[in-house]
């Protein structure tokens, strides 16, 4: 079942000429992991807005065509009601902290204290989700006084405590290290086992290749091509597209223009182990 419709759809910002978004059609499916790679300046962050009700409920500018999220016109979706269902981690983790609770702890809760949840249970899970990410030893802290790395896992409790049916998740690790990095992508893949419907923007593509079910690449505010993971990011025409390809494919045509092909194109570090121990076997049988 598709959580999200989208068809023929064009948008522009505010006081602008240029379509962002163009001639878009698109459908998300229930439980999926999504990645959306391309350029910079290609849409993602656009689509990701538009998705999640951004666009028309903030940006205002001009939309055109069909957008259903579960069901309906994102154009009648309620704004509060989006914000329940569909959790959003920004690319900026500056930008997701409220600036007005004193404690990480206040901070996760926030969105559970404005539903009216309860004060028993909005503490268990918090303190549930905290335990989940490994940062219970921040909950005392004050929000303002945290690493980015740290307030990029608060930010991203802060969702996952509400529960959403979907999550949309731009950029998360474009601000940290690779141990960062790390951390982030523990916390996508214990996501990735809820079954929900997870939408991320990401450039470390070797990552994106790691994680994903899908992939939609975007270029100048069209998806340009789009299907499953292994077909799309072993495909040199994502060159093509200003679009990187993962080390482990790279090197998977290299060795096939070598006159060494493997079993197959690799888009992780595993299948190109995995396809080198058969290339391995294969010649010392020769």
């Amino acid at each position: 079942m598709a959580v999200v419709k989208l068809k023929n759809i064009n948008y522009r910002y505010p006081l602008t000429k240029e379509y962002a978004l163009k001639d878009i059609s698109f459908e998300f499916g229930e439980g999926k992991f999504y990645g959306l790679i391309g350029e910079n300046g290609g849409g993602k962050t656009t689509l990701c807005s538009l998705i999640r009700g951004l666009i028309p409920h903030f940006y205002h500018g001009e939309l055109e065509g069909q957008a259903e999220v579960f069901g309906t016109d994102i154009r009648d979706h309620k704004a509060e009601e989006l914000a329940v269902r569909i959790g959003y981690v920004f690319q900026n983790p500056f930008s997701q902290m409220s600036g007005v609770k004193n404690t990480v702890f206040e901070e996760i809760a926030m969105g559970l204290e404005n539903l009216g949840v309860e004060k028993e249970e909005m503490i268990r899970k918090v303190e549930d989700v905290c335990r989940l990410l490994n940062i219970e030893e921040l909950m005392d802290k004050n929000p303002n006084e945290l690493s980015g790395g740290q307030r990029q896992r608060v930010a991203f409790a802060s969702i996952i405590v509400m529960d959403n049916d979907m999550l949309v998740i731009d950029e998360p690790t474009s601000q940290l290290d690779p141990y960062g990095t790390e951390n982030v992508f523990e916390i996508i893949r214990k996501l990735k086992e809820t079954g929900k419907t997870i939408i991320l923007v990401e450039h470390k593509i070797d990552l994106i290749a790691e994680y994903c079910d899908e992939i939609l690449v975007m270029e100048a505010g069209q998806i340009v091509c789009h299907g499953e993971t292994e077909k799309i990011l072993s495909s040199l025409e994502l060159l093509d597209h200003n679009a990187m390809i993962p080390p482990a494919a790279l090197w998977g045509h290299e060795m096939k223009a070598a006159g060494r092909p493997l079993a197959g194109i690799p888009v992780t570090a595993a299948q190109a182990v995995e396809y080198a121990r058969r290339r391995g076997g294969t010649e010392d049988g020769d």
